[in-house]
């Protein structure tokens, strides 16, 4: 969550208005992530979200907030959009379009415990389920097709070790088959940061879901594996979570370390577009590609194994 869209309070304070979110008390921006600005948002009646979408098509912003409004009514804890008398979740704001969400209670952890893992497996599985029924929604949008066009425009941008690399990984992703995978709706970038914790530890929020799309179910969980878990008990502890919900299937069992890799690619080249072709903002979070680049080459070394 970046700033790159600068709000003052008077404009911020009549667009508040139509919501009756109370009196505006305060607000300030959020750094961290890379995609939106983001700032929390302090009214009389309580503590919000206000993100400012930067990049996302308006018609598929009403997916997004769709889906978190769909998720919280199943139960799970997710960040619900408020609306104005006429059912609009987002209105224009400083020229983007922007939504005001609540603010769920908690904090991120940095070394999430194996009881951590296991339960963000089984929320992550919830959600696939929850959301298996939702019509209209959209494509993954950093999908397969993504990923070998933005990798095609970034590999003239790349040294000759890393463009080789990255040359030899899409080569091996277009021959993968994930047709006989089972799909649906997937968050697509549950990190550690986008998860919230109470103080006894128990799982109070997921956020951040503006990269949802349809997908492999298996790709969500690789997703999450990649950046949860970085030993065999923690690993196996998402998957016994995940499973216990929904169990997975042989073909998922045999494209497991297909998927993680191209999970690790999926990150290295977001943050790779970052880098090297990087959007103005007020504060704007960089993340390091290596970390995603190492982890792909550790993959393509040593193939992982699924656990159970």
């Amino acid at each position: 969550m970046s700033v790159y869209t600068t709000v003052g309070r008077a404009e911020l304070a009549a667009w508040l208005a139509p919501l009756a979110a109370g009196e505006l008390l305060e607000h300030a921006g959020i750094a961290a992530g890379m995609q939106n600005s983001n700032y929390f948002v302090s009214t009389g009646r309580g503590r919000y979200v206000l993100t400012l979408f930067e990049a996302i098509d308006p018609a598929g912003l009403d997916f997004y907030l769709h889906l978190q409004a769909h998720l919280a009514d199943a139960g799970l804890p997710c960040p619900r959009p408020l609306a104005d008398a006429a059912g609009q979740r987002w209105r224009p704001l400083c020229g983007k379009p922007a939504a005001l969400l609540t603010c769920l209670p908690g904090r991120a952890v940095d070394q999430p415990d194996a009881a951590q893992c296991r339960a963000v497996g089984a929320a992550l599985a919830q959600l696939h389920l929850a959301a298996a029924d939702l019509a209209g929604a959209p494509a993954n949008p950093c999908g397969a097709a993504w990923r070998q066009a933005v990798g095609a425009d970034l590999l003239p941008l790349l040294g000759a070790a890393e463009a080789a690399l990255l040359a030899d990984e899409l080569a091996f992703q277009a021959n993968q088959d994930w047709s006989v995978l089972p799909q649906g709706v997937i968050h697509a970038d549950l990190f550690r940061d986008n998860v919230l914790w109470d103080a006894d530890g128990r799982l109070g929020g997921l956020l951040d879901f503006y990269f949802a799309g349809v997908d492999a179910w298996l790709f969500d969980l690789a997703v999450v594996a990649n950046d949860w878990c970085p030993d065999d008990a923690r690993l196996a502890a998402l998957v016994d979570g995940y499973a216990g919900v929904r169990p997975l299937t042989a073909a998922e069992q045999a494209a497991w370390s297909a998927v993680r890799r191209a999970a690790a690619l999926r990150f290295w080249l977001l943050r790779l577009d970052a880098r090297l072709r990087p959007r103005a903002g007020e504060v704007v979070t960089v993340k390091d590609p290596d970390d995603f680049r190492r982890l792909l080459e550790q993959f393509r070394l040593a193939p992982p194994a699924l656990p159970g």
